[in-house]
């Protein structure tokens, strides 16, 4: 595991490289937000920011969203993938948000997770970004994979050991927005297919390029 002057380090860069650290998802209102998150389960974001436009415009408050038909809702998200699912859960989850939290996001994990489609990554999401919960940490995809390659984690797969060992290393007042810049990074530089290593801001921090290094080193 990584030294915490290293943890800093690694902070510090990708701050000032990304100095944006923000979801990529384009959002007015809060609730937008949650649904944007569900939608972009198995898909892009880059996708979801081209439907919802019209699906936000089509209801453009939660009460609207609670009294659709799912049917139609399911015309505006079918190209995100799994959209019968996804238009079922933003139904029902628009009327648990009427009915129960008087049309408001929660701002606690056990109420989010009790919404239809949420789970940790999009609670955790709603919690940073939304309420600026510190010590918040949003295990996607990029998130797990560049952490284990960095050495921030034992190089896990599981979102939810991921997330609890982040907790554990990273600055709480920096983690929402780190985890933010992490995917910035591995959609520019870090990408899962071929890693531009080279490039990367973050080599003197990386125990997989250490590693490579190394490797290249001990067989030349």
């Amino acid at each position: 595991m990584k030294h915490p002057d290293q943890i800093i380090a690694i902070v510090d860069t990708l701050k000032e490289i990304y100095p944006d650290g923000i979801c990529s998802l384009v959002y007015e209102k809060d609730y937008e937000l949650l649904f944007a998150t569900r939608l972009a389960a198995q898909c892009t974001d880059e996708r979801v920011n081209q439907i919802t436009p019209a699906l936000f415009s089509r209801f453009p408050t939660l009460e609207s969203l609670a009294e659709a038909d799912v049917g139609e809702v399911e015309e505006y998200v079918h190209s995100c993938g799994f959209f019968r699912a996804k238009a079922k859960d933003i139904v029902a989850a628009s009327q648990m948000l009427v009915r129960e939290f008087g049309g408001k996001v929660p701002d606690t994990m056990e109420d989010l997770l009790s919404l239809p489609g949420v789970g940790r990554k999009t609670a955790n999401l709603i919690l940073g970004d939304v309420y600026r919960h510190p010590g918040v940490v949003i295990a996607d995809t990029h998130c797990i994979r560049i952490a284990g390659l960095l050495g921030l984690t034992d190089g896990t797969k599981d979102p939810g050991k991921t997330e609890t060992q982040l907790r554990a290393c990273l600055p709480p007042e920096e983690s929402n927005d780190f985890c933010h810049r992490l995917v910035l990074h591995g959609r520019a530089v870090c990408r899962a297919r071929k890693p531009d290593c080279p490039s990367c801001c973050l080599r003197p921090f990386c125990d997989h390029y250490q590693k490579e290094a190394l490797g290249e080193a001990e067989a030349e």
